[in-house]
């Protein structure tokens, strides 16, 4: 069933429990993730209490690069056995201005990334290129408070921002009572399309936490 079009809104999804696999074959998959956090909510819940760089006042991070993630139509593989070799500390480095930190990076390759079937260094590229596809709603980023709003307004700003995308093509997901993460689902040539049953559901929430970037 499609999700019902909102004129403010955009929904957010609780991430669904999907069956996960461990040590499946490289490059066996139907199609991607793209998962953008918002830094805000990660350093509310987790950065902060890391003393994460990402987190510190003026680093003006808002929608971040998770991960791109190979997906089944139900459930995703991850930590696949790999011949490539593991990505180098600039490789890494030179991803932390769309993921926040080189760590984030490097846990993404390798638990993630290994299963595409693809180097290091063409999982990155192609990872950028999936960010910069996507426009992030400069309304979102423009907040100078903290509010509560219904966790659907933030898929409708994507929708508005992304002509090109329907609303079963994307979620978004809430932790803690906080908008955590919009998730896009993607071809392997990186069209939208689609997600699987197991990813398209919504969180429900009418006041989401959303914290101003900092």
């Amino acid at each position: 069933m499609r999700k019902a079009l909102m004129t403010l809104a955009a929904l957010v999804a609780l991430w669904p429990f999907a069956a996960m696999a461990e040590g499946e074959r490289a490059g066996e998959f139907d199609y991607y993730v793209l998962s953008l956090s918002w830094t805000p909510s990660w350093c509310a819940l987790e950065g902060d209490a890391r003393d994460s760089p990402q987190c510190e006042a003026g680093q003006g991070f808002g929608f971040t690069l998770h991960g791109l993630w190979p997906q089944y139509e139900e459930g995703w593989p991850s930590y696949c056995p790999t011949s490539a070799r593991a990505p180098s500390r600039r490789e890494t480095a030179a991803m932390a201005d769309i993921m926040g930190t080189s760590g984030l990076a490097w846990h993404q390759w390798r638990k993630h990334g290994v299963c595409t079937g693809l180097s290091s260094e063409d999982y990155y590229a192609l990872s950028r290129l999936a960010y910069e596809r996507v426009a992030r709603p400069d309304l979102l980023r423009r907040l100078d408070r903290e509010v509560r709003l219904p966790a659907r307004v933030v898929e409708e700003a994507f929708l508005e921002a992304n002509p090109g995308l329907e609303p079963d093509m994307l979620t978004v997901t809430c932790r803690a009572g906080r908008v955590q993460e919009v998730r896009l689902c993607l071809t392997r040539t990186l069209e939208p399309r689609d997600c699987g049953s197991d990813v398209v559901r919504d969180c429900t929430l009418e006041a989401a936490i959303f914290s101003p970037m900092r």
